[in-house]
């Protein structure tokens, strides 16, 4: 096995180029003595003599004839590959795989998607819809490289930044007479029928209702329903009561449903990652989410 590094290779077929070792050295702005001292190396190495050195210059003998050829292939498999790594490394070939579940309709993910597409359009991202504990796992056991989600639990193994926020809206039917105003209080909600889905979402937002229904001295009144986030809202649509979205969410048109913003009530929303995550076209979206990070409160708005 022959022990010597890229620099021999670099040096010897910059001599073969020039015809000179002087001219190779001002080309590479090394010293010509270090151009010298690799090639003697390498023919030392190698045992045979690769260069006839004249007073004009050098020529190449037939052993070096026959490893130039040989020598400019590794160089350029070398440059190849390093430069596959580079792109790689500034995300501009990648996969990610993200968990959502806030909509893609508008909004912030919407935008974010849209400027990363813009920018790393070599970069193939794949979308899984569900649930924030779901998706939390799916990230800590590196199956995911980031999550979305509403609210800032304590996930295991993860790191979490919240990115924005959203006003809460109620989701109601057209002909219901609150639709008539164009901003909900709660002590106009408080009477209402409210309907959730049987999930961790739907949980949480059934115990936010009765918070804040509690907070004006009412009882709320709120039914589980087992059902996918479409059909809570087509359910909406058949008056089997209202229900509550995030402000993206309120883009998704559902015949025979409104929806009416509530009066200073706002949901955070998170990005949660893997920190040992070093996908770098995953690195590369989050810094650009980061850099897009609505702080709450910001423009007058109320904290979440």
């Amino acid at each position: 096995m022959f022990d010597f590094d890229l620099r021999h290779l670099n040096y010897f077929v910059a001599a073969a180029d020039h015809g000179s070792l002087r001219k190779a050295a001002a080309a590479l702005q090394v010293h010509e003595s270090a151009i010298s001292r690799r090639i003697r190396d390498l023919e030392d190495r190698l045992g045979a003599s690769l260069f006839l050195r004249r007073t004009d210059g050098v020529s190449l003998t037939l052993a070096g004839q026959r490893l130039l050829g040989r020598a400019r292939q590794a160089l350029a498999h070398v440059r190849a590959g390093a430069d596959e790594v580079a792109t790689i490394g500034r995300a501009e070939y990648g996969h990610i795989k993200v968990g959502l579940f806030s909509t893609l309709a508008s909004g912030f993910l919407s935008e974010l998607f849209r400027r990363y597409d813009a920018e790393h359009a070599g970069v193939h991202v794949d979308f899984f819809e569900g649930e924030a504990t779901d998706h939390a796992k799916a990230v800590s056991q590196l199956e995911l490289d980031v999550a979305f989600v509403i609210g800032n639990s304590e996930w295991p193994d993860c790191d979490a930044a919240q990115l924005w926020s959203e006003r809460i809206y109620v989701a109601l039917p057209k002909d219901h007479d609150l639709a008539e105003r164009t901003e909900l209080a709660w002590g106009q909600l408080a009477d209402q029928d409210f309907i959730v889905r049987d999930t961790r979402p739907g949980r949480q937002i059934k115990d936010y209702i009765f918070r804040r229904v509690h907070e004006i001295d009412a009882d709320a009144h709120v039914e589980i329903q087992r059902v996918g986030r479409s059909n809570i809202l087509n359910l909406v649509a058949l008056k089997r009561g209202l229900t509550l979205v995030s402000e993206s969410e309120s883009t998704i048109i559902v015949p025979g449903v409104a929806y009416r913003p509530v009066r200073g009530d706002r949901v955070s929303f998170y990005a949660v990652w893997n920190p040992r995550n070093d996908n770098p076209a995953f690195r590369t979206l989050l810094s650009l989410a980061r850099s897009m990070a609505r702080p709450a409160g910001v423009a007058g708005e109320p904290p979440p």
